[in-house]
């Protein structure tokens, strides 16, 4: 899309700024405002229910002008007025996430409140809270939150300095022209992003419903045919209520009938006052931790012990071809050690497993622990718990794997990186097409704001 520059420039006085439209002034945000930088209310979690007035926080708000589905409320006959919001207001954070900003319009969000962290400001009746809002979505404003951070290095941005932050202010019909551009610009621009987000949802489904059936009923016939495997399959009770039949041939299994039999085949990494962080730095021995698992990158880390306690650790060895498994937190992530791992230990937020390769293809073990709810599910159950917060070496012992003959488990395995590879790379694709709109969104935000180009008569 062309679009023409203003007429005339002058030159605004600030170096960092330049040249603005000649009509156009640099002034304070609070300059503009009939209400300045008012803060929101404080109630603590105690006072929430389920159902009254909508109470907004920086974690509502969400890109593109919208709000989290599932917030949380205050009492009806507790509301304070003073806090009520209205349409035109323009909350930003001060915390957290800062710059986060939204305009509230009461048509679209409702009856709603604002939280303590969170600014108000209210454009007079000589400019637009449309255009004060694109404002905060402008690389200006984002650089003048940069330079007073730097200078400050705090991790709060109180409202007064968002008040005195310099914003380039057009006439006021200006101002709603260029509201009004970017309002139909940006909506066709959100409307891709989220029809691309739907898109990726559904591949990432595709992804899961494919492996799920893969691990459980087995090969396409096509699949099975080109493997060389017999595509004629019946079924069979697999013994599990919520899997169901599972193909002839295979077995149910537990995990620890499926390790090889030799000490230490499955290990939790050691106590957190066994390894503490004050011996892990400028020594010989490698410490393999969650970001190496999650990252899927053996090389990165600066977490190294002494060879002393190294030998003190010695059941926490790892070698190449330890499967890692992440147990805290983030669980149930793998990581292969290839042949050229260097020899470690175990961080305590890790397991590792050696399985028999009579009994189990590598590949296919790291694929129903990581990829499948398989595992998981089976660990909900043993725990009792309907979400998992630690693995345990015990539970994960007991879990049952759904077995194929060491033929099938191959070409399982191959047929689904395969498979998935396709996706993923989609994925990425669609991925990167996101950030750019995001990124071409942000840019043409920054240049109408700032005058760089002339919307006005502009037809989106």
């Amino acid at each position: 899309m062309k679009l023409k520059s203003y007429p005339k420039y002058k030159d605004s006085g600030i170096q960092w700024i330049g040249k603005i439209p000649e009509e156009w002034e640099v002034k304070r945000v609070k300059d503009i405002c009939s209400k300045s930088a008012e803060y929101g209310l404080n109630e603590p979690s105690d006072n929430y229910v389920a159902d009254g007035v909508r109470f907004l926080r920086i974690t509502d708000i969400t890109e593109n002008e919208r709000l989290i589905e599932n917030g949380v409320y205050l009492p009806e006959n507790k509301t304070n007025k003073e806090y009520l919001l209205n349409t035109g207001d323009v909350l930003v954070a001060r915390s957290g996430s800062i710059g986060t900003s939204l305009y509230f319009d009461k048509n679209k969000y409702g009856k709603c409140l604002f939280a303590g962290y969170l600014v108000r400001f209210v454009a007079n009746k000589s400019n637009s809270g449309r255009f004060l809002y694109y404002f905060t979505n402008s690389n200006l404003f984002y650089t003048q939150i940069e330079l007073e951070t730097i200078q400050t290095t705090i991790g709060n941005f109180n409202g007064q300095k968002y008040a005195n932050m310099q914003i380039i202010t057009p006439p006021l019909s200006d101002q709603t022209a260029i509201a009004n551009f970017l309002d139909k610009k940006t909506a066709k621009i959100n409307k891709l992003i989220e029809k691309d987000k739907k898109l990726i949802t559904l591949l990432k489904e595709k992804r899961t419903a494919l492996i799920n059936h893969a691990v459980i009923k087995g090969l396409p016939a096509k699949a099975l045919a080109q493997a060389g495997l017999d595509s004629n399959v019946k079924m069979k009770d697999s013994g599990i209520e919520w899997i169901g039949d599972i193909p002839e041939g295979w077995e149910v299994r537990k995990l620890k009938f499926s390790l090889l039999d030799k000490q230490n085949s499955i290990k939790t990494g050691p106590f957190g006052s066994q390894l503490k962080i004050d011996e892990m730095y400028d020594h010989e021995i490698k410490v393999y931790n969650q970001k190496n698992v999650i990252e899927k990158d053996e090389s990165i880390g600066e977490n190294y012990v002494s060879l002393d306690k190294f030998k003190e650790l010695i059941a926490f060895k790892t070698v190449p071809k330890d499967l890692l498994i992440t147990t805290r937190g983030t669980i149930g992530r793998t990581l292969r050690l290839s042949k050229n791992a260097e020899v470690g230990i175990l961080h305590p937020c890790l397991m590792k497993i050696n399985t028999d390769n009579n009994k189990v293809f590598d590949r296919y073990i790291e694929i129903l622990i990581e990829e499948t709810d398989l595992i998981k599910v089976q660990l909900q159950l043993l725990s009792c718990a309907t979400t998992i917060e630690v693995i345990y070496q015990d539970n994960l012992k007991e879990v049952k794997l759904i077995l194929p003959p060491l033929p099938e488990q191959t070409a399982i395995a191959n047929f689904l990186d395969k498979a998935t590879s396709k996706i993923d790379k989609t994925i990425q694709k669609i991925e990167k097409k996101i950030k750019l709109l995001e990124e071409y969104k942000k840019s043409l935000i920054h240049y109408v704001v700032t005058g760089k180009v002339d919307v006005r008569g502009v037809i989106v």
